[in-house]
């Protein structure tokens, strides 16, 4: 499936699942919100090896999709989906390929989004910003987006991480808004998520009610809480070595 619009100056948001599933959150809900227009769909033998029963209790490989939606005078394109690529080799080929996409659709800037893993569950998320120009890092910093991110996080791993540096060889502007969570394999960042949701319904003028998942908050973190608790026995050995000794950890 595959629609071509002719888009100049587009804006390209990718957000994917990792650390606390924040840009995945914020991707998807601006998707929702905005009615956006699928226009790409992605399946690759390089994703993870299994498939997802659906709510018709039929069963779909996982995807990757590209919408777009005009918002004012902005062309925007989403990009979000169920996983990332597995491998660093993989993860390498489908980021250019994605730059492919954007510079296809006029992407002037790239907006990647992902969390910060903390020990703790943080009472107000801070988001930070950096990116692969100080040009771009001055334009979406401010008394609520933190630059000062060296030292506070290591290498960002996946294609939120690699859309950053290989986009810097396309002289495309490119940068990462990373909102503070919970490390927890099991949690969900949707507070980290909606301050980045702020920082963009603000930036981009998207005209979104954040208040809208705001309403979702108590009931879904009581809900992801509850299940962390019950599943705190299954998780990833790496993660909760990092957590235990105090680090803190980002992956795209």
């Amino acid at each position: 499936m595959f629609s071509k619009p002719k888009l100049k100056n587009s804006i390209l948001i990718e957000g994917l699942p990792g650390i606390g599933n924040v840009g995945k959150v914020v991707a998807d809900f601006i998707i929702d919100e905005l009615k956006a227009k699928k226009i790409c769909q992605i399946t690759s033998n390089t994703f993870p090896h299994s498939v997802f029963v659906n709510e018709d209790n039929l069963v779909e490989l996982p995807k990757i999709e590209l919408f777009y939606k005009k918002v004012n005078s902005t062309n925007l394109l989403v990009l979000g989906g169920d996983v990332q690529p597995i491998d660093e080799v993989s993860s390498y080929e489908f980021s250019e390929k994605i730059l492919d996409l954007a510079e296809r659709f006029g992407a002037k800037e790239i907006i990647t989004l992902g969390g910060i893993g903390l020990p703790e569950i943080p009472k107000k998320p801070r988001v930070y910003c950096t990116g692969n120009s100080k040009k771009i890092i001055e334009k979406y910093k401010s008394n609520v987006v933190h630059d000062k991110l060296y030292g506070i996080v290591g290498p960002i791993v996946g294609v939120s991480g690699l859309l950053l540096g290989l986009a810097s060889r396309r002289k495309v502007n490119a940068i990462a808004l990373l909102a503070e969570t919970y490390g927890h394999p099991m949690y969900l960042g949707i507070k980290g998520a909606r301050e980045i949701l702020k920082v963009l319904n603000d930036k981009l003028k998207l005209g979104i009610k954040v208040d809208k998942l705001e309403k979702e908050i108590k009931y879904i973190e009581k809900q992801i809480l509850k299940r962390t608790e019950e599943m705190g026995n299954i998780t990833s050995k790496d993660a909760i070595g990092k957590l235990k000794s105090g680090q803190t950890s980002y992956i795209g």
